[in-house]
């Protein structure tokens, strides 16, 4: 059986055109990405640096530590967690809660510089995602999850701007921090947030932008650390960091259940002070 013979016109035709795609394939082209989201309404301007003008808050400390409990978040599985200054400064016996009379000893590293604080513990969770270099806006929300009033529970907020923390007493000294508007909370929840200190401050990606630190409850306010104070602490203490982690996007409508999936997870959990 034999095939008819192709006219010499066609095949070269064919080559050509082969030609002319390869030629077409191999050429740069070098796109720009596409233009940014708009900012969302809710969104203003981009927040400037500390300033020797932000208002300033004053916070008293007890000189002698007192039993105490918090909140704190993990960074790397190795070991390694974040929460407030005060949750355990001055404590000698540090335990995070892994389960109903259950903890594990954690030994506490105080940044000098600052409202953070560095357990370390044998063994850990899985870690946050840190997001510490992003610019910040007004109006912008976040999600605090912890134990608050030591309870699983958890609040959203919006970012008003900068202050400056007058700490008195143990530990004097002057701190930027983020001031935030409470935008909602967990249902039933009333009274104060206290225990949510330590607790991770979270973009509505999941990733943490600073430590939850005090609260002004008449005024609907939370305080939380700058993010540089966070990146000071890891620095200061030269502490791990987890290279990659995952998170998932947070919203108004989900944040309960994300929260609850953080502290199942023991990714988000309760810290005690045993002994002063």
């Amino acid at each position: 059986m034999h095939f008819p013979r192709l006219p010499d016109w066609l095949i070269y035709a064919a080559v050509v055109v082969a030609l002319l795609i390869a030629a077409v394939s191999r050429r740069e082209r070098t796109n720009a990405p596409p233009a940014p989201p708009p900012v969302a309404e809710a969104e203003g301007a981009l927040l400037g640096p500390a300033s020797p003008f932000d208002p300033s808050v004053v916070v008293e400390v007890a000189t002698k530590a007192e039993p105490a409990s918090g909140t704190t978040f993990s960074i790397a599985d190795t070991g390694v967690w974040v929460t407030a200054r005060h949750v355990v400064d001055g404590c000698t016996q540090t335990a995070i809660v892994v389960g109903p009379g259950r903890g594990v000893a954690a030994k506490v590293a105080i940044d000098p510089q600052g409202e953070a604080a560095i357990l370390t513990t044998d063994g850990g969770a899985p870690p946050l995602p840190l997001n510490l270099g992003a610019p910040l806006r007004r109006g912008e929300r976040a999600f605090h999850p912890g134990f608050p009033q030591g309870q699983p529970g958890e609040a959203t907020s919006r970012l008003l701007g900068r202050e400056t923390l007058v700490v008195r007493g143990r530990g004097a000294r002057l701190e930027p921090v983020l001031v935030w508007a409470e935008a909602g909370r967990t249902e039933g929840l009333k009274g104060t947030l206290g225990g949510l200190s330590g607790a991770p401050v979270l973009d509505d990606q999941g990733r943490v932008i600073g430590v939850t630190i005090a609260e002004a409850p008449r005024r609907g306010r939370i305080y939380t650390t700058v993010p540089e104070t966070v990146q000071g602490a890891l620095q200061t203490l030269r502490q791990p960091v987890a290279a990659s982690a995952v998170s998932e996007p947070i919203s108004p409508d989900n944040y309960g259940r994300v929260a609850d999936d953080l502290r199942r997870a023991l990714r988000v959990a309760q810290v005690v002070c045993l002994k002063t």
